[in-house]
């Protein structure tokens, strides 16, 4: 149904028409020029071969009616009745050029369409026929239609004018009506409607398609901008409680209600580096979706680079009083060791959080023989307190805390980091989990072809030159 203030077809669905209609024409056209040049050549030929062939037989009677050196009249007669009724007139003459016989309307005939033959008997010339064609029998059939077959086809050429332009006016809605909806959209979208959506649209396939398309991407920027202001919101609500609390503490000392004692500059501290932590992991967070554009891609084996970062974090574990287990395989990747690095250092302290003492994290490396391509397998698996399933699609969603994260220091984007990383390497990330069971991460990442060029020990120390400072911990649930 076509919208109010806005005409049935539009100025792009009347262009689309006009164009239509001037196609139809043209082929209309050329069709007709074709076919007039065609015809007109086989009736010519077809006139001239009536003509030859009247002649021909003109001939022959002409020479049956010779008989014993002289003409006879009665054949002679016949003869002419017969050239007169197939619409021409006729001359006979003798082998001196003298007139035997002819039609009455010979004199009176046209002479440019004159055809002669000589008449023989034997071999021997007797004579000639002379015919003239007028404008009747076939050749005035042939005239008329002629004549009429012009206005014929103009005729003909108006009604598929005007069908065409019945048809390419239902077609060229049916095209521009869902264009224009999605014009009308997409304004609608820059005057600051974002609710604004093309919806169902009545069109061809690729129309709907391009509709839909436009409906996703917008759903899809809607939902990025949510995301922004989400963010925004909890970076406003994680950083509100230690900077009030360094305000208030602050003003206490500033109106003398409290001395700057140990205790009191020692909490006011303690705010300082959970700010600090925060801004941290915003940074990092910024970095880890920036991280296509960073990677330093070298080949490398996986099972070095995971066993260097869980060495790095053995004391803590003991500390937890946590069982770290290492069933390391040697798999060849290209990737960034740094960030591979982190996104190991990430899963284990995930894990060692979540993990009561007595429990038990291990860390695995394996190559995955696949149908299409060789894969590499990265999987960090604990015994703690697990992951609701309500909640394991929202895990590495930003700021995201669950039910289960209460009392667990950090800013809720451990995960989120990992989940970027792991995006910017190509690869792919899954969480399984059962509450009260335990909680398993897989990163599958695309093997390297071929050997590499550095040793085990090599590569660490390689890295071990390039490592940043370790990333402090980071719950994501």
């Amino acid at each position: 149904m076509a919208k109010l203030g806005r005409p049935w077809i539009g100025q792009l669905g009347l262009r689309l028409a006009l164009a239509f209609v001037g196609v139809a024409l043209a082929a209309v056209c050329a069709s007709i020029a074709l076919g007039s040049v065609t015809t007109e050549r086989d009736i010519d030929q077809m006139i001239r071969g009536q003509h030859r062939d009247l002649l021909r037989a003109t001939a022959r009677s002409a020479a049956a009616a010779y008989h014993r050196g002289a003409w006879r009249p009665a054949d002679l007669t016949v003869l002419v009745d017969f050239v007169n009724r197939a619409g021409a007139a006729v001359l006979v003459r003798d082998d001196d050029g003298l007139g035997v016989t002819s039609s009455r309307e010979f004199g009176s005939s046209d002479r440019s369409s004159q055809m002669s033959a000589p008449v023989r008997l034997r071999g021997a010339r007797i004579g000639t026929v002379v015919v003239r064609f007028d404008n009747t029998g076939l050749g005035a059939t042939i005239r008329t239609f002629q004549s009429q077959w012009w206005p014929s086809r103009v005729t003909a050429a108006g009604v598929a004018a005007v069908i065409a332009l019945l048809v390419a006016l239902i077609v060229s809605r049916r095209i521009t009506a869902p264009v224009e909806s999605l014009i009308d959209t997409a304004r609608a979208r820059a005057r600051g409607q974002p609710g604004s959506r093309a919806g169902d649209v009545r069109g061809l396939g690729e129309i709907q398609d391009l509709a839909e398309a436009f409906d996703e991407m917008a759903d899809a920027k809607e939902e990025q901008d949510q995301l922004r202001r989400n963010l925004v919101a909890d970076v406003a609500h994680e950083l509100r409680t230690p900077i009030a609390v360094l305000q208030a503490g602050h003003e206490a000392m500033l109106d003398g209600l409290t001395g700057p004692t140990s205790a009191n500059l020692s909490s006011l501290r303690d705010e300082v580096l959970r700010l600090a932590r925060m801004v941290d992991d915003l940074q990092r967070l910024a970095s880890a979706e920036a991280a296509a554009l960073q990677l330093t891609l070298v080949p490398c084996d996986l099972a070095a680079t995971v066993a260097t970062a869980a060495d790095s974090l053995s004391d803590a574990f003991a500390s937890a009083g946590l069982t770290l287990e290492r069933q390391l395989t040697a798999v060849q990747v290209r990737c960034d060791p740094l960030r591979i690095h982190e996104v190991t250092t990430n899963l284990l302290i995930n894990a060692m959080k979540f993990t009561e003492a007595g429990g038990r994290v291990v860390v695995e490396t394996a190559l995955d023989e696949g149908q299409d391509e060789r894969r590499a397998v990265l999987r960090v698996t604990d015994t703690g307190v697990g992951i609701p399933a309500r909640e394991v699609p929202l895990a590495t969603q930003r700021f995201f805390r669950g039910q289960r994260s209460s009392g667990v220091a950090g800013s809720g984007i451990g995960l989120t980091i990992v989940a970027e990383l792991v995006r910017a390497h190509h690869g792919t990330m899954g969480i399984t989990s059962e509450p009260g069971t335990g909680t398993r991460v897989t990163i599958t990442l695309p093997a390297a072809v071929g050997d590499v060029s550095l040793e085990p020990n090599v590569r660490n120390q390689a890295m071990s030159k390039r490592r940043e400072p370790e990333p402090r911990p980071a719950a994501s649930s």
